[in-house]
């Protein structure tokens, strides 16, 4: 647990040798290790698991190693042989383990029985299932009304479990489902189903061998999604054209050396991974498409007056698309001033990477969530959108728009209905299929939940995975708010900082792992997941459950459903005697999967049709819709602007490669230098002398909002880091006390976590000595 804290530079290739020995660490600090190397070769491979990692899909080619280090992490995390059981909940209060760092609690291992809060000792006290289950219904029928409630769920959660508890919270009543997607990509849902009809992704894992470019926006993929390096390393390779945004210099888009290619690693051999690497300003992403738009269509002009041939795809704009001359308008009215103020580059890097964009036939853009946790976000993706309409490259081989997703299952989980904000289609599906009435007002996604439960409209919180405590913005305040809860439930399978933020009465419900054999009274059984290519694949579990007492997800929603609703609107236990009794059920509700367990039989499963990929547009119009939005005048708020204290930097917040959401493997961030610690700030060295400091000098952040209520974090020490000046980089759950519940995105209710005005000062903490400022 000790680490010793250095800064110190790192010269080497993504992947390749520290990768390799990264994940041997993690096994053998599972304290597992024999077991999970086996298990680790089952790791996305047919009849084995689906990691319980990134999103990221498969290969359709295959490989005998289909897993990357942070899916190791992953699975050596959950895999171990630590375990946090009755006695260690009767040496440690709830107070005591408050004190403890994230990392630390987690650390612990994995919660073997279900445990209960008992507020006189201030510990946690095993319970019985049924008398968990028999608590949970107690508090939720005393409710005057079921939006009283609030029902979260994580991107891990399976599709079996996502589609019985949105069953669940339908037939108890509301539509309350704060869930993470809002918290990550709801902009790019908004903004593609105004665009194009549909809120996923257009491409599949073969369009990136056949594109000519490939665009990675606001995204770290050697950090978030490693298995993502390689197919961009081989469109390098065959001679495509791969363009990253990115402030920070990255390694991972730089240098990658594949740990699966031996040559690569006896030669120690790297190849770069980009062919242009561009920096723009935090939230300038829009203004650079704009930029690129605006030149594009001086282009367009110039050809048509000169050669008579187009720049842009004219047959596709006009069989498929409607509303570009009111863009195009848009376009014109745009000054160049205002695009490179804002977008932070140099107009002839705009042009170069126009230009790039012109003479590739087929293009396709990823982004991530330094695109989508911004005010302006939802312009931002139909911007994106825009550009590639103009050139018709959506709905052909090797090209399209491609959110990278996050969390493993993120995206079936709204497949499956976990959704606020339910379509009518879905809503009446279930009507059919189930008869009952379903409610159809708009639930609370989790900023208006983390509200309703501040002012006691809430009074119940259950917790389908995740840690909501920490994964969310304004931290002090939602704690504050959790407290005020009757109850609160976390479905977990480790310790986090959400379970020591109690109601009045609160359950850890202990779940199996994705890694884990879940028999049911039919045998064993395997749960499904969708991953960013919209792939649907089968998931069986390889390990023997680390404790005789845990229970699946699909189980215990059954269970909490059967103690509340008893048979109402199915039979519970019947329902998960077999998972394909629940498949079935999906089936006969949901597009797409029909004859679900049938499709299942196939190697790698199948694919979700996408509409707006085969050019079909599920818009208003019937047609794919340019959107016109004028650049936001400025991005900082007026009131900041004009207080006593003006901004010092902007903050972004990110992940560090020990790091897959809130979930620390460790206090390491190899790539960009960093050891044993977390409270960092990578900023510019220019930067720090510029305000009177000197790298590896400690400070606290102070953010600035036109609320005017003081957030402050301590203690972070400075490192100097190849970042743009003006702008600076920490990680998060550490810095989500900077931004407050009501900065979110324009239709998103998306935290504004990377774009956040802060001021420094001098902290009281010491300077650590640096060995190498990198």
């Amino acid at each position: 647990m000790n680490q010793k804290e250095q800064i110190k530079k790192y010269e080497g290739p993504a992947g390749g040798w520290g990768a390799l020995k990264a994940v041997t660490k993690s096994w053998w600090g599972s304290e597992n290790a024999i077991k999970n190397i086996r298990t680790m070769l089952k790791t996305n491979q047919n009849g084995g698991f689906d990691c319980p990692g990134c999103a990221w899909g498969e290969s359709p080619h295959g490989s005998k190693v289909n897993f990357c280090e942070n899916g190791a992490k992953a699975v050596n995390w959950e895999a171990t042989n630590r375990f946090v059981d009755p006695d260690f909940f009767a040496e440690h209060s709830v107070t005591s383990l408050s004190s403890q760092t994230d990392y630390w609690l987690e650390y612990q291992g994995r919660i073997t029985h279900p445990m209960k809060y008992d507020a006189a000792s201030d510990h946690y006290i095993p319970i019985a299932w049924d008398e968990a289950f028999s608590l949970i219904a107690k508090h939720l029928k005393q409710l005057d009304s079921p939006h009283q409630a609030e029902f979260y769920t994580s991107g891990r959660a399976s599709n079996e479990a996502a589609f019985l508890y949105q069953l669940f919270v339908r037939a108890f009543g509301t539509n309350n489902f704060p869930d993470c997607s809002n918290m990550c990509h709801e902009a790019s849902a908004i903004g593609m189903k105004d665009t194009v009809g549909v809120g996923k992704g257009t491409v599949i894992f073969d369009d990136f061998e056949q594109a000519d470019a490939i665009f990675v926006l606001g995204q770290n993929p050697g950090t978030n999604h490693p298995r993502m390096l390689e197919p961009l390393r081989e469109a390098v390779k065959r001679g495509a054209q791969v363009i990253c945004f990115n402030p920070l210099k990255e390694r991972g888009l730089e240098r990658f050396q594949n740990p699966q290619v031996p040559i690569e690693m006896l030669s120690n051999g790297s190849k770069p991974t980009n062919t242009a690497y561009l920096r723009p300003a935090l939230g300038g992403d829009m203004a650079v498409f704009r930029g690129m738009a605006k030149y594009l269509l001086q282009w367009e002009r110039d050809a048509l007056a000169t050669e008579g041939k187009a720049i842009f795809d004219r047959q596709f704009i006009s069989e498929h698309t409607t509303g570009i001359e009111e863009y195009l308008a848009e376009v014109d009215a745009t000054t160049w001033e205002h695009i490179a103020e804002q977008s932070g580059l140099a107009l002839s890097e705009i042009e170069m990477v126009a230009d790039m964009y012109r003479r590739s036939e087929k293009v396709i853009m990823c982004w991530a969530m330094g695109l989508t946790q911004h005010r302006h976000s939802v312009q931002t993706i139909k911007e994106i959108a825009n550009v590639q309409l103009l050139r018709g490259n959506i709905g052909k081989p090797g090209a399209g728009l491609s959110p990278v997703r996050g969390h493993s299952n993120v995206q079936g989980d709204r497949t499956m209905g976990i959704d606020e904000k339910p379509s009518n289609q879905l809503l009446d599906s279930i009507e059919r299929r189930f008869n009952f009435n379903v409610p159809r007002d708009a639930g609370h996604n989790t900023i208006q939940a983390i509200k309703a439960m501040e002012e006691k409209r809430s009074k119940v919180f259950i917790g389908l995975g995740g840690n909501f405590a920490q994964a969310t913005p304004d931290t002090p305040r939602t704690h504050l708010a959790m407290q005020n809860c009757d109850l609160t439930v976390h479905i977990s399978t480790k310790l986090n900082r959400s379970h020591l933020v109690t109601g009045q009465d609160a359950l850890i419900l202990p779940c199996l792992g994705r890694t884990e054999i879940d028999t049911q009274a039919n045998g064993p059984q395997g749960i499904t997941v969708e991953d960013t290519f919209s792939m649907v694949h089968i998931s069986y579990g390889q390990l023997k459950p680390r404790s005789e007492h845990l229970r699946s997800e699909p189980a215990i929603i059954a269970g909490i459903a059967n103690a509340t609703l008893g048979c109402h609107p199915i039979d519970w236990n019947w329902v998960i005697e077999d998972y394909g009794h629940i498949r079935d059920l999906i089936a006969d509700t949901i597009p797409g999967f029909t004859g679900f367990n049938k499709k299942l039989d196939s190697p790698g499963g199948f694919h979700l049709v996408n509409p707006a990929a085969n050019r079909q547009w599920n818009t208003p119009s019937s047609k794919a819709q340019f959107g016109s939005n004028e650049l936001p005048k400025q991005l900082i708020n007026e009131a900041v602007l004009q207080g006593a204290n003006k901004p010092d930097l902007i903050l972004q917040t990110m992940r560090s490669h020990d790091q897959y959401n809130t979930t620390l493997y460790g206090l390491n961030d190899r790539y960009r230098g960093v050891f044993g610690m977390r409270e960092v700030l990578f900023i510019n060295e220019a930067d720090i002398l510029k305000l009177g400091f000197e790298p590896g000098d400690k400070v606290d952040m102070v953010s600035l909002w036109e609320d005017g209520v003081t957030r402050k974090v301590k203690g972070f020490t400075l490192v100097a880091y190849d970042v743009p000046q003006g702008q600076a980089a920490a990680y998060y759950p550490e810095t989500n006390p900077l931004v407050p519940l009501d900065s979110y995105g324009e239709r998103t209710f998306t935290p504004t976590s990377k774009f956040i005005a802060i001021r420094l000062e001098k902290s009281v903490s010491d300077t650590i000595p640096l060995e190498t400022v990198s």
